[in-house]
């Protein structure tokens, strides 16, 4: 579209009068919550539960300063708006309309680069003003040891934690950030934090204290100690899905404000976040945004990670290997909707929590509506990154239940077997894609090994014993013959045919 003026403070009194914006005094915030990793996940349920607060008159000093940890990106878009973005919240109404409100929020006052200027952010973190510091840097951005089956270890020969090891002044990873800031905070005389994952990570409070523990422990066992007396570790799960922002996202929403944001972000209006009750330093009236504080955020972690992160993985290799760009084109498929449908009832729900107030039916039923959002346009090869990361919480928790009630598993497999085809890195129409995982280059190697071995029985067997995904299920031989049959149908009828035949 043509030029039009950027967003930022002068443009706020001209903005439509159906668009939100900040309705407190933005020059009085002061960084109470340093959040490392600056993506536009963050900016579509902390900041913005944060924003809700502030304008219902919170105290000033629950302003965010947010840290980027490897590109400058989000920093140089922000930087010439003073901090200010839109949160462009998308569905359809019954006919197919798309629907679109926008608000602008506020509370973003700061943006750092963590490579370009290491001391500045171990300086925030260390802040007399700082209560608060949260995370969204991936699964992967934990450093955690592949090979322990709990997932909680440190891997200590990755690379940025011997960098963290290395220099106190220029940390690389979160955990490095964390622990070199709090060692500031104790070194000056001040009290501790609140330290907040919302990664998608079971037990994530938990994991987190472990590895920030144990980072410590290596570099002063008195500072772990300190840590330990003095920070909290709250878990927290956060539901909101939230796609990537495309030049045409941007375009539409500079038409809805009369102006252009260079960084805006696209989300659906269902928003869920349980987050335990356990501040060392206070935080601000998240509930005035909808979050709900609750005494255990296990039962709602594992109910995310199995319903919706667990079917939103099967979704997004399924459909990146048939040619269905986005969730919302691959659930138009029936045998896709129906396999989806049945995988949640039959082999999900069984597997979790009793939750006080939820109906589980009702849930599957508007979680298949949030995937169909088309207004989202959600891209099923986003969604298929790092799956190394992320399978083991979204779908090998449940397998192990499943199996341990000796109940089937062929669709959870189903699932396993179309991360396994996707990562031969060329779809059913030819089109080769890149492999964006952490461990791309050993999947890669033991593919090749896989494929060699013969038969799909024979890859399946092989595949099992990648132990830094499947750790303690290498052996197992129903789970293999479930993936085996998966893996044969794949490739010899093709995702569509094979979806129908199984869902």
């Amino acid at each position: 579209m043509g030029l039009v003026a950027p967003l930022g403070p002068a443009r706020l009194a001209t903005l439509p009068a159906g668009v939100g914006r900040p309705a407190y005094d933005r020059a009085a915030l002061r960084s109470g919550i340093v959040h490392l990793g600056l993506g536009a996940f963050v900016r579509a349920h902390l900041a913005l539960a944060t924003e809700a607060a502030l304008n219902a008159g919170a105290d000033p000093c629950w302003g965010i300063c947010g840290v980027s940890l490897r590109h400058a990106d989000v920093r140089d878009a922000l930087a010439p708006q003073q901090g200010l973005y839109t949160v462009a919240t998308r569905d359809a109404d019954d006919a197919g309309r798309a629907r679109e409100r926008l608000q602008v929020v506020g509370c973003v006052h700061e943006t750092l680069v963590a490579p370009e200027d290491p001391a500045a952010v171990l300086a925030r973190i260390a802040a007399p003003t700082a209560r608060i510091v949260s995370l969204t840097v991936t699964e992967k951005g934990y450093c955690r040891d592949p090979a322990d089956p709990a997932q909680r270890a440190l891997h200590h020969d990755h690379p940025d934690i011997r960098a963290d090891l290395a220099d106190a002044a220029a940390p690389r990873s979160a955990l490095g950030f964390i622990v070199r800031g709090l060692a500031l905070r104790r070194a000056g005389g001040l009290g501790g934090l609140t330290l907040l994952p919302l990664d998608n990570l079971p037990a994530n409070g938990a994991t987190l204290h472990a590895l920030v523990l144990a980072l410590a422990d290596r570099i002063d066992t008195a500072l772990a100690r300190w840590i330990d007396t003095h920070c909290s570790f709250p878990a927290s799960m956060v539901d909101r899905i939230v796609p990537r922002t495309t030049p045409a996202d941007v375009d539409a929403v500079a038409r809805g404000l009369g102006c252009r944001d260079a960084a805006p972000v696209i989300a659906e209006p269902f928003f869920d976040w349980a987050v335990e009750e356990c501040f060392f330093a206070g935080r601000p009236d998240w509930p005035c945004g909808s979050a709900r504080l609750v005494a255990s955020a296990e039962p709602f972690e594992r109910l995310k990670l199995r319903m919706v992160n667990g079917a939103h993985s099967c979704i997004a290799y399924l459909g990146a290997m048939a040619g269905w760009p986005t969730v919302d084109a691959a659930l138009r498929q029936p045998a896709m909707r129906a396999f989806v449908d049945a995988l949640l009832r039959d082999e999900v729900v069984p597997t979790l929590p009793a939750l006080p107030g939820l109906d589980v039916e009702a849930y599957r039923a508007s979680l298949l509506q949030r995937f169909a959002n088309p207004a989202l346009a959600h891209r099923t090869q986003q969604i298929a990154m790092d799956g190394s990361q992320k399978l083991p919480q979204r779908l090998l928790g449940t397998v192990r239940d499943r199996l341990a009630q000796r109940q089937p598993v062929s669709r959870l497999a189903f699932g396993l077997a179309a991360w396994l085809h996707h990562l031969r890195g060329v779809d059913e129409r030819g089109n080769r894609y890149p492999i964006e995982d952490p461990q791309a280059d050993a999947l890669e190697r033991w593919r090749l090994a896989a494929a060699a071995a013969g038969d799909a029985a024979a890859e399946a067997r092989h595949w099992l014993r990648f132990a830094p995904v499947f750790g303690d299920l290498g052996g197992h031989e129903l789970l293999a013959d479930d993936i085996a049959r998966a893996l044969g149908a794949l490739r010899e009828k093709g995702v569509a045919a094979a979806l129908a035949a199984v869902a």
